[in-house]
């Protein structure tokens, strides 16, 4: 591993961007890794010896990928415009969403994810019912379903309390001039709680690699918070992992490999599999980063008197 000047480290010397080294000291890179596993931990009087580069490597970005789903907890933080289809792209190194939110009035307002089905595929069909095809015999679809054509013209109906005029549409009484209407389902007496959102709501389509909203999300800021595969867009030059995880990542390596050899007696498998899984619960345990602070700052409301 090269060191750099604290002068490269604050100020690039002078090359733009200039907080491109800013916190780079609490992280490995991935070449940087492999490279430290051939010359410390492969070799003659080794357990692991004449293994190829790419095998090492590929061990190395199947743990950083692992730690990433499981252990590091790092959220990346993306804000997009939802555009007239209704429609939000997930990144591309997307795995899981932790939490979606409309950005309004300078506030998070964290939105619900809707149990109803916001999108669809639809084949065209004669009127009997059958399916059309084309001359190469695929199904011929429309642009939109019936069911995306209700959400984009905001008349889809919805189970969720968001709707600007929940007696627009409803049968009512009109006596002496005032309306009334029947409790919807869902609505005050009987009350769903997982339901009772008032916030816009979304639906994610993994499959299409979008986030659907309904229609008054349009022209919204929306904030998506996710996990990332930590892959880096496939650029293996700047995959990095955070030092209290790299004898972890050593230790990964040595275990695959070893369980998938020939002729390796079991107990040594064993040991390797131990090893690996007590230091991942140590590096757990390291970047918890339970801080006193914090907790104070919690247990400050503990003893406050309710009205």
């Amino acid at each position: 591993m090269a060191y750099i000047t604290q002068e490269n480290y604050y100020e690039n010397n002078g090359v733009t961007p200039v907080d491109s080294n800013w916190g780079s000291y609490q992280y490995v890179s991935l070449q940087d890794v492999v490279n430290n596993f051939l010359l410390m931990y492969s070799g003659n009087h080794s357990l692991i010896n004449n293994e190829e580069r790419y095998k090492i490597l590929f061990h190395a970005k199947r743990a950083i990928q692992e730690l990433n789903y499981d252990a590091f907890k790092q959220i990346k933080v993306l804000q997009l415009t939802v555009n007239d289809t209704l429609k939000y792209i997930l990144p591309s190194d997307y795995v899981n969403w932790v939490r979606v939110s409309l950005y309004k009035d300078g506030y998070l307002r964290p939105l619900t994810e809707n149990i109803q089905v916001l999108s669809s595929n639809a084949y065209l069909q004669d009127n009997i019912g059958r399916i059309l095809f084309d001359q190469q015999g695929n199904a011929l679809s429309p642009e939109f379903s019936e069911i995306d054509l209700q959400r984009l013209e905001g008349v889809k109906k919805s189970i969720y309390l968001n709707s600007s005029s929940p007696y627009n549409g409803q049968e009512g009484w009109n006596i002496d001039g005032g309306w009334y209407f029947e409790y919807g389902i869902g609505a005050r007496y009987g009350l769903n709680n997982e339901t009772a959102n008032f916030n816009p709501t979304f639906n994610i389509d993994i499959k299409s690699g979008v986030i659907n909203f309904n229609s008054d999300m349009y022209g919204q800021s929306v904030v998506l918070e996710y996990i990332s595969d930590g892959m880096e867009n496939g650029n293996d030059a700047i995959v990095s992992v955070n030092k209290l995880f790299e004898k972890f990542i050593y230790a990964y390596i040595t275990y695959e490999i070893l369980s998938s050899k020939l002729g390796v007696q079991e107990y040594i498998v064993n040991r390797a599999r131990k090893e690996k899984t007590a230091l991942l619960r140590n590096s757990k345990i390291r970047l918890s980063n339970i801080h006193p602070g914090r907790l104070l700052m919690n247990l400050r409301g503990m003893d406050k008197w309710l009205k």
